[in-house]
């Protein structure tokens, strides 16, 4: 089988591909705002198909049951994707406009692989617990914990990293028993869309264990949220959206998993090298322009080396320029839309506004005429309490703030509503643990250590999410526990 953009306008349910109910939709390369294709358009009817669908191969098969059976579906779906790297490395640059290089990583073969390290969980979790005996009410009993998939899960996810978040629903809650009905973002539906062909004529998946639904219509998600045949929503995007999915699957007091926004702090303490570490933030900030939630975008300071800092960090984006995502040296490319671009523009102006300096870039480049293309852009001369500082920007916007030692810089850090990720760079081992204890987010990185694994936890404190994704805990987010006592 050869995966071309004509064969991404269908949908998966219930095992077959079909068209979508309202048509379809263009599909833009955000390098080139040009229309590459067509992705199929549901239909709330859509929707309810997918969810009956889902609800029927649940509560009527086995799957639920045969953990072996779903580690080699998991395992034949994986060496499938990858038997077709190729063509999903192709599609991917050009309908998300990642740069080459991450498609090597988590734009693709990173997450597809990591579907074995779910296979494995299927096979290897303890599924049923012995507790021993008891004698409660003075009787004695024999007590075991079961593990049992939560049901039918409705997964809406983002387009920024596409497959790396559809994965990370996607394998585990498969891993565990559920069914699924995907959702994925209208900017990227071939990401998902192309999965599904490969699931109907690639695997022994049975019919409606996993659903795609792609769709412009955001009332879809809302429907996958407030249904009650749904048991589990599982929504990766911003905060705003997230606290509207969960407002919605209240209705029906259904389980929720929300990876939302973040405002990362970059911590350079005054033993470290400020070269290395602004090198380190600047290439962080830049990597897929900035579209990542765990992206670090205030790089803190010590105040007595702060033009220094603002020199390095200035040079060190002066050698990242917004390219061509089909090169092999370019790190940052465009923006998914003209609306984000849009976006990130304002946030800039804001910057301005409210009395920042722009250090470095804050424009299109100049030598791209098309193309939703932003330079690469450091802004100082704010506090903490800047919009741009407070606010999610999601573009390759860094903001640098001076700070007057530990304490202040993890107070710093801690001053924003979000707990997502953050990284420190120092020397003095004491002091990096001090740091590191005292920021309160859901995942840190030292010196540029990279946290980012299938056995890793994902997610954030405050108003970055409930739950975590991957590891253990984001397979078990997906489970539910059952107490059984027999006399003994």
């Amino acid at each position: 089988m050869t995966l071309r953009p004509e064969s991404a306008s269908d949908l998966l349910i219930d095992g077959k591909l079909t068209p979508g109910s309202g048509g379809v939709f263009d599909v833009v390369n955000p390098a080139t705002e040009e229309v590459i294709g067509q992705a199929a358009e549901a239909t709330a009817a859509d929707m309810d198909a997918a969810i009956a669908a889902a609800r029927t191969a649940f509560d009527t098969t086995d799957w639920s049951r045969d953990h072996a059976f779903r580690a080699r579906c998991l395992r034949q779906l994986r060496d499938a994707l990858l038997a077709h790297t190729d063509e999903f490395r192709e599609l991917t640059i050009a309908e998300v406009g990642c740069p080459s290089f991450l498609t090597h990583g988590p734009q693709f073969e990173g997450p597809v692989t990591d579907l074995g390290y779910f296979a494995d969980l299927a096979e290897s979790y303890e599924w049923t617990r012995d507790l021993g005996t008891a004698k409660p009410m003075g009787i004695k009993n024999h007590r075991e914990l079961r593990s049992e998939a939560i049901g039918v899960v409705g997964a809406i996810t983002p387009w920024n990293f596409p497959h790396q978040i559809n994965f990370a629903k996607i394998g585990p809650a498969l891993a565990a028993g559920c069914t699924v009905v995907l959702k994925p973002a209208p900017d990227t539906p071939w990401c998902a869309a192309l999965v599904g062909k490969v699931v109907a004529e690639e695997t022994d998946f049975p019919p409606g264990v996993l659903n795609i639904v792609t769709s412009t219509d955001h009332r879809l998600g809302e429907q996958l949220s407030t249904d009650p045949r749904v048991d589990l929503v599982s929504f990766t995007g911003s905060t705003a959206t997230g606290k509207k999915v969960m407002a919605a699957a209240s209705e029906s007091l259904k389980k929720v998993f929300l990876e939302l926004g973040g405002k990362s702090a970059f911590i350079v303490l005054d033993d470290a090298d400020i070269g290395s570490a602004c090198a380190m933030a600047a290439f962080n900030v830049v990597t897929h322009a900035g579209q990542g939630c765990a992206i670090t975008t205030r790089l803190l300071v010590p105040r007595t080396k702060l033009d220094e800092a603002i020199t390095a960090t200035r040079d060190a984006l002066a050698g990242l320029p917004a390219g061509d995502p089909t090169s092999s040296g370019t790190i940052c490319g465009p923006l998914i839309s003209e609306r984000q671009r849009r976006r990130v523009e304002s946030y800039i102006e804001i910057a301005k506004q409210e009395g920042g300096t722009i250090e470095i870039g804050g424009g299109r480049p100049a030598d791209k005429s098309r193309g939703f293309f932003v330079e690469p852009t450091l802004i100082s001369g704010l506090d903490n309490s800047a919009r741009v500082a407070q606010e999610e920007i999601f573009g390759p916007v860094l903001v640098i703030i001076a700070h007057d030692g530990d304490d202040d810089a993890i107070r710093i850090a801690n001053d924003s509503p979000y707990g997502l990720s953050g990284m420190v760079y120092g020397t003095d081992e004491n002091r990096i643990n001090k740091v590191v204890n005292g920021v309160r987010t859901g995942t840190m990185g030292v010196n540029g250590g990279i946290w980012y694994s299938a056995d890793v936890p994902f997610g954030g404190y405050k108003q970055s999410g409930i739950g975590r994704e991957m590891g253990v805990a984001g397979f078990e987010e997906y489970l539910e526990t059952k107490a059984v006592a027999r006399p003994a």
